[in-house]
């Protein structure tokens, strides 16, 4: 038995040789998600939504800082309101699903399962907002949505269900918006670095990747070890229109009714497949301590002469580490050592100690840390300076070979055949002029499958498609 769980602990293909089969092994045999029996949707066990949870308690606080506040709307939305903005409704339709029945009854109306909340929250937001007293409104939900997606669904990255948080905010003039779409944009760029330790572009999408309804959209994206872009976290600019189409009109300051400005933002738990993506080597998971749900794992290594003074050496170090870090002392019985460093080391964990009758009779300790795998021996006096120390290093580490990672995988061309060269043998994304025409990018898109993922900045150059003049430099990738 013992042998079947070892074999099930580790991967069994390498990340760089078969790299979609990779994260399946270890999304699936970390223990993060599992298939359900409803295709295309996910269970997300434990240890995923352990991870989760750190992503909200950090975007939490985030967002109670600028005076959002979290609320929850109905899963269901009846179609006469999700229909009211046309372009926002044109852009899911193909992706919504619609209960039709309740019971034995036919309903008298179609309701949507929430594809995302615009058009629920909006409706009821023209009844809250009457005065400019009443702004700046500032609403976020976590909450599940459903896309049907028809594309090949995979755990964490695109499947019908998932779990975000949508930010949802109404203002009194469009530099206030603004503002606040800036803000979000540029906490999901913290969020990336400082929790997830990833690098990321940021920018403005071209008009034929905004949000459905939107003025604009503003995004962070990862690139992938499969040279695929990944969109991370998206702040759109609403500007009017959803406050034309659902009513959300104000009394201003000096006495006119006027249309609202809005804002959206939002992240998913695609979060946690960039996470894996991102650092995971082929013994699995690699987490950075500020997302860990555990940070040290304490495996004791004892034997029948000597297991009362490992364990009790065990839990002196416990109580000494646990007040700071999320620690976890793996006492149990029913495994050896070796399959529980497989299984920690699997699933990620930053650091663990290695406690046998040696460590506890000279007080010292093994620790080994997951992301250069190398070992060293701590005095019990030094291991609470060496544990700081070694996780900040950790968290450090991650994050610039990721920063590394994404600046040597943006290539600058100026060659139509170049960047298809690219492209095809996932060499990196591009980095190229583009005149501002949307055949450019859709020429681009049917010869190599890859869209503009962000404009990136401005200059004077010809577009790499028709060679025309252009000023904007897009980054173009394969996405997720």
């Amino acid at each position: 038995m013992e042998d079947k769980r070892k074999k099930d602990l580790g991967v069994a293909v390498k990340k760089n040789e078969d790299f979609s089969e990779w994260y399946v092994q270890v999304v699936t045999r970390a223990g993060l998600a599992d298939y359900s029996p409803v295709k295309g949707c996910m269970i997300i066990k434990p240890w995923g939504y352990a991870i989760w949870e750190k992503i909200q308690q950090y975007l939490n606080k985030k967002f109670k800082e600028k005076g959002v506040s979290n609320a929850y709307f109905p899963l269901l939305i009846p179609k006469s309101i999700l229909e009211k903005e046309q372009e926002h409704v044109e852009g899911f339709v193909p992706e919504v699903a619609w209960v039709t029945r309740g019971g034995e009854k036919e309903l008298e109306e179609p309701l949507a399962v929430r594809p995302t909340s615009e058009t629920i929250m909006y409706a009821t937001f023209s009844k809250w907002i009457r005065s400019h007293r009443d702004l700046p409104l500032k609403i976020n939900q976590w909450a599940n949505v459903v896309r049907w997606e028809t594309k090949s669904t995979k755990l964490f990255l695109r499947t019908r269900e998932f779990l975000w948080q949508e930010g949802h905010t109404v203002h009194e003039t469009k530099e206030e918006a603004e503002v606040m779409v800036k803000e979000m944009l540029d906490t999901y760029e913290e969020m990336a670095k400082d929790l997830l330790a990833i690098a990321v572009i940021k920018g403005k999408k071209t008009d034929s990747e905004k949000f459905a309804g939107a003025d604009y959209t503003t995004t962070i994206e990862g690139i992938m070890p499969d040279m695929k872009a990944l969109q991370m976290g998206t702040s759109h600019m609403l500007g009017q229109n959803f406050a034309k189409a659902y009513d959300i009109k104000f009394l201003s300051r000096d006495e006119k009714e006027q249309y609202a400005w809005q804002t959206s933002w939002g992240v998913s738990t695609r979060l946690i497949g960039a996470l894996i993506m991102v650092h995971g080597d082929d013994y699995g998971l690699v987490l950075p301590p500020a997302v860990a749900p555990v940070q040290v794992v304490i495996v004791p290594i004892w034997f029948k002469n000597n297991k009362e003074e490992v364990l009790q050496y065990a839990k002196e170090i416990e109580s000494l580490l646990k007040d700071k870090y999320e620690v976890l002392l793996d006492d149990r019985d029913s495994h050896t050592p070796g399959y529980k460093f497989n299984e920690w080391e699997l699933k990620g964990v930053p650091l663990r100690i290695e406690i046998g009758g040696r460590e506890a009779e000279s007080k010292t300790s093994v620790v080994f840390r997951r992301d250069t795998r190398e070992k060293v021996t701590v005095s019990l006096d030094k291991l609470q300076e060496i544990i700081a120390s070694l996780l900040t290093d950790i968290q450090h580490n991650l994050y610039q070979k990721s920063k590394q990672f994404l600046e040597n995988s943006i290539k600058e061309v100026k060659d139509y055949e170049e960047l298809k060269e690219i492209i095809s043998l996932k060499k990196g994304a591009v980095k190229a002029y583009w005149c501002g025409e949307e055949e450019c990018e859709e020429r681009i898109k049917e010869d190599t499958g890859a869209t503009p993922r962000i404009i990136a900045g401005k200059g004077k150059g010809k577009c790499v498609v028709c060679g025309q003049d252009a000023t904007k430099i897009i980054i173009y990738a394969k996405a997720y």
